[in-house]
């Protein structure tokens, strides 16, 4: 009777258990490695996986297609409790300090020869240039070519392709190792990744200088939670920098580039 007793008492008891466990809400993009995808096999994903852990927190996923408006209808919309992977001095949403720093990069065959090292060589006239398009906008590198007066041999390959599609962010990186391009710019994290899975060897070279024409290349990358929340964003922090030596170890499994 007493054993009857306990397993009612047990039934009654779990589910309030279950009911005030913790739970830490990531919205994340389903298909954009190697930043993350719905089977969890990016480096932002890992990371999101380290920060509840170390909260005690179940990790759960809203996925949403990192387009545009993408914070807004996620993060603002209270869909999620925290968005890894934006840019630091992003002022629409509370950041934490930043876990890395990563810059644009020159990629190019190694067979060719390029030795391309900054926006200011004269052969970017001459070069078949690969750049991304986010969105309706060219990246950073095509505006600073635009000031250049170079446009005509500037070819924009888009970041997001057709929903579904696999890995559109490679598209850029496979134009360089088949020849399609000469050179691409290139964020960072997608070159160091992508750059590993081709079957010629390519150059990574970071774009120099770190600002060209006031147009800065190289970023630091945060966390961001809704403003106000300041009591998680003070936990993620913390998480981030007693995990550093993790949060680091994540990264070059990557191929993050990281720059200072």
């Amino acid at each position: 009777m007493f054993f009857r007793f306990l397993s009612f008492l047990l039934l009654a008891v779990l589910p309030a258990m279950t009911a005030d466990e913790r739970v830490l809400r990531v919205c994340a993009d389903p298909n954009n490695m190697p930043f993350s995808n719905d089977q969890g096999q990016g480096f932002e994903n890992k990371l999101a996986e380290l920060i509840a852990g170390n909260l005690g927190a179940k990790l759960e996923y809203v996925w949403w297609s990192q387009r545009k408006s993408f914070i807004r209808n996620s993060l603002d919309e209270g869909r999620c409790d925290l968005i890894m992977g934006i840019p630091s001095s992003l002022s629409s949403v509370t950041t934490t300090k930043p876990y890395y720093r990563s810059t644009y990069v020159f990629v190019s065959r190694h067979d060719g020869n390029l030795q391309v090292a900054s926006l200011a060589d004269p052969r970017f006239g001459e070069w078949r240039i690969g750049v991304p398009v986010v969105g309706d906008d060219y990246a950073p590198p095509a505006a600073a070519l635009a000031r250049r007066g170079i446009t005509q041999n500037v070819i924009g390959f888009s970041l997001f392709g057709e929903y579904g599609e696999e890995n559109p962010p490679r598209k850029i990186v496979d134009a360089v190792a088949n020849g399609e391009i000469d050179v691409a710019i290139v964020w960072g994290p997608f070159a160091g990744y992508f750059v590993k899975q081709e079957p010629v060897a390519l150059d990574l070279v970071p774009v120099s200088p770190p600002m060209f024409l006031s147009i800065p290349f190289s970023y630091g990358i945060s966390a961001g939670v809704r403003k106000g929340n300041d009591a998680l964003r003070a936990e993620v922090d913390h998480v981030l920098e007693t995990e550093s030596a993790t949060v680091q170890q994540i990264l070059v499994e990557y191929g993050v580039v990281q720059v200072q």
